[in-house]
C-alpha cells in the first residue's frame, strides 16, 4: 500500500521542524513517502515536550515521573491501594531492580510502605500511606491541568476526541 507524501500544513498551521525534515528528505530522496515519518516525528516531539513539562510539574511535589507512575498505579488500583512489587513492575514495564530503587525512594519519603504479604511468606505488599494518597491526588490534578491547558490551546473538544480515537487506532496496530 502506497502511503501519501507528507501533506503541507493547513493554512492556519505554520510549518514546523518536522515539515523542514520532510522537505529535506523530499529534496534528496524524492522517491520517499515521508508521511509516516512526519506522523511519528510529531508524536515523539509532543511526548518528549509534554514529558518534560510533566517532570517539572511533579517536581513541585518532590517526585519525578517515575515515582509518580508508581504511586499513581497504587492509587488507580483502588482501596486498599496495595499491590505486590511484581504487579507494579509488570504494570510499569520495569525490571525488579528499577522498581526496588523507586520503592526505596518513595518509602524513604513516607509515601508508601512495604510489608510482608500475609498470603506468601516470601512476598511483599506495597501500600500508599495517607501522605502518599494526598500527594498523588494533588499531583495528578496538577498534571491533568497542564495537559488540559496544552490540549485546549490547540484543539477544540471534537478535535481532541478525534485525535484520541485516531491515536487509539494507531496504537492498536502496533
Amino acid at each position: 500500500m502506497t502511503q501519501p507524501k507528507t501533506t503541507p500544513p493547513a493554512p492556519s498551521t505554520p510549518p514546523d521542524a518536522v515539515d523542514a525534515i520532510a522537505a529535506q528528505w523530499a529534496e534528496v530522496r524524492p522517491d520517499l513517502e515521508t508521511e509516516p515519518m512526519a506522523v511519528y516525528g510529531r508524536i515523539y516531539r509532543i511526548a518528549r515536550a509534554m514529558g518534560d513539562r510533566m517532570e517539572k510539574e511533579y517536581a513541585r511535589f518532590g517526585i519525578g515521573r517515575g515515582e509518580f507512575d508508581v504511586i499513581a498505579t497504587l492509587r488507580r488500583s483502588g482501596e486498599p491501594y496495595t499491590l505486590s512489587p511484581r504487579q507494579l513492575s509488570a504494570t510499569l514495564m520495569l525490571t525488579t531492580g528499577g522498581m526496588t530503587g523507586r520503592l526505596d525512594k518513595l518509602e524513604k519519603a513516607g509515601l508508601l510502605l512495604r510489608s510482608p504479604d500475609p498470603n506468601d511468606r516470601r512476598g511483599l505488599r506495597v501500600s500508599l500511606t495517607e501522605r502518599g494518597l494526598r500527594l498523588v491526588d494533588e499531583s495528578v490534578t496538577a498534571g491533568l491541568a497542564v495537559q488540559t491547558e496544552v490540549l485546549c490551546a490547540a484543539l477544540d473538544s471534537a478535535e481532541s476526541a478525534q485525535l484520541s480515537s485516531l491515536l487509539r487506532k494507531l496504537l492498536a496496530a502496533h
